[in-house]
């Protein structure tokens, strides 16, 4: 059985029958079996637009070569008499927990939110009432905030290949598309998330894995660098190891920690709004006509350096989608994007930043709680009227005008007029000022689109001292891995420094 491995050039409403002609035409065989290993769409040129795939070929016919053998994760198994308590379900604690599951430790998965299916019933009250549920809202409960984001699985993360497989393959498993193996953007799309997050519990819970939901942890109970128990809503757990994988947006969570003896540190992150456009705006920008056969929606991804101390960048932009209120608490107003897998929303959207260190801009040593307070006031200063966004056109907010009417929105709580130039803090609307100017001229038409909502949660805003697995420094068994710990960001990475702390429990317990 001989092997290659080729690149082949198609059209974008390609079907299969068209694929397995070209390999045919290209290796000059009949018989042959095919694993497409890379897929993505080249739209350099306008008038040529196409799709690039990389493609393993297996034939009789073929002379010569060897199918590669890819890395995988190996979890060693044996019963252990050891109790791993992961706080949190998001990417990082629910594959931190299905690893140690895997590996024989009894594992309960504890979480401050409902189940899923719960989850989307409160949110879908939320956007028709307005009624907010603690816990249970866009930022909180089970699969976290990445289960209403579009569910985008691109990484530039390194060295997670044999994490970044076995992540995928269990998604494939759980109900994912087996696309997501082999596009260069994958994304799962937030309605199937709704179904692979319950069937990933199911299968962490048939391997023997425990579930906890509408529990919050409070505190942590340590003697001599060892945590012995954690507090509980539920009461007091105990157990043998700890991973907290609590995300970003739990201050309080960081709180008990700090107070708890864990040290962070400030760090890098970004501030700013979410912006949305017509979606065939966007189409005719990147293609040169409104829609393209066998492609969902265009995407972008923009960067500026027109302010060379805080730089201006596009982050999580959902094609096809729509803004929705991500507020973690009810005295705070916050905005993220997300998509469904088949991105047909007439809308697009993207988070368009300033990265910030607040110790640079102030000129001093910021406390991480300072740090948090003073994101945290920001994020309560934009809770205007309920939980309606300010908006305000791109175009007013480059020339300084005077707001026209506001624009028809995806975003399902109501739109009001706000100054952003008021409302954000100076060195962040200057900087926005001249980075979305300069989007104005990379993207035609981008300064037609609307500023919509504060965009505070790109990445953590504090860092934990710890290792590179993410056991804490100063602790025997407090792990702290995910977004919330400062190390990671998005479904991948966050998933893969879930697994490395999980494998290094595995190599310690």
């Amino acid at each position: 059985m001989g092997y290659r491995e080729i690149t082949i050039k198609l059209p974008t409403d390609y079907d299969d029958a068209s694929l397995n002609s070209a390999i045919k035409k290209n290796l000059q065989i009949g018989n042959f079996s095919k694993i497409i290993e890379k897929k993505s769409l080249d739209a350099r040129k306008k008038e040529n637009i196409h799709w690039l795939l990389k493609v393993a070929v297996s034939s009789d016919e073929l002379k010569g070569g060897e199918s590669p053998v890819a890395e995988s994760l190996s979890i060693p198994f044996r019963q252990r008499e050891k109790t791993a308590l992961v706080i949190g379900t998001g990417p990082a604690g629910f594959f931190a927990a299905y690893t140690l599951q895997k590996a024989g430790f009894k594992t309960k998965l504890l979480e401050r939110g409902k189940d899923v299916k719960n989850r989307k019933n409160d949110i879908d009250l939320f956007e028709r009432t307005g009624h907010f549920v603690k816990n249970s809202n866009y930022a909180f409960g089970e699969g976290g905030a990445g289960t209403f984001s579009d569910g985008k699985l691109t990484s530039r993360t390194k060295k997670i290949s044999k994490e970044k497989s076995f992540i995928l393959n269990t998604y494939i498993q759980a109900g994912a598309p087996e696309e997501i193996a082999y596009m260069t953007h994958p994304h799962l799309g937030s309605d199937n998330l709704l179904i692979i997050t319950e069937n990933l519990r199911k299968q962490f819970i048939y391997l023997g894995g425990s579930v906890l939901f509408d529990c919050s942890v409070t505190g942590i109970n340590t003697k001599n660098g060892s945590v012995l128990s954690v507090e509980t809503t539920e009461g007091k757990i105990e157990g043998d190891v700890f991973l907290f994988a609590t995300g970003h947006s739990s201050y309080e969570t960081y709180r008990f920690l700090i107070k708890g003896g864990v040290q962070y540190r400030n760090k890098n992150f970004a501030i700013g709004t979410r912006v949305e456009h017509h979606q065939e705006l966007i189409n005719e920008a990147q293609w040169g006509c409104t829609s393209l056969q066998g492609v969902k929606a265009a995407e972008y991804r923009l960067t500026s350096s027109m302010n060379k101390e805080l730089p201006v960048y596009s982050f999580c932009m959902c094609p096809g989608g729509k803004i929705v209120p991500a507020a973690p608490y009810s005295n705070v107003n916050i905005v993220n994007g997300m998509s469904l897998y088949n991105r047909d929303s007439p809308y697009a959207n993207s988070a368009i930043v300033a990265g910030i260190n607040l110790e640079k801009i102030y000129n001093r040593n910021f406390d991480p709680i300072e740090s948090i307070e003073w994101l945290e006031n920001l994020e309560q200063s934009f809770k205007i009227d309920d939980f309606k966004a300010p908006a305000m056109g791109i175009d007013d907010f480059i020339r300084g005008t005077k707001q026209g009417s506001l624009k028809e929105s995806s975003y399902p709580m109501g739109l009001i007029e706000g100054d952003f130039k008021e409302i954000l803090p100076p060195f962040v609307s200057l900087a926005l000022q001249r980075g979305l100017r300069d989007f104005s001229g990379k993207l035609k038409g981008f300064e037609k689109g609307t500023m919509i909502g504060l965009e505070s949660k790109t990445s953590a805003l504090i860092q934990v001292l710890r290792d590179r697995e993410g056991l804490a420094d100063g602790f025997a068994n407090l792990y702290i891995n995910g977004e919330g710990s400062g190390y990671s960001g998005g479904i991948i990475s966050s998933a893969a420094d879930g697994i490395k702390g999980a494998m290094a429990i595995v190599g310690k317990f």
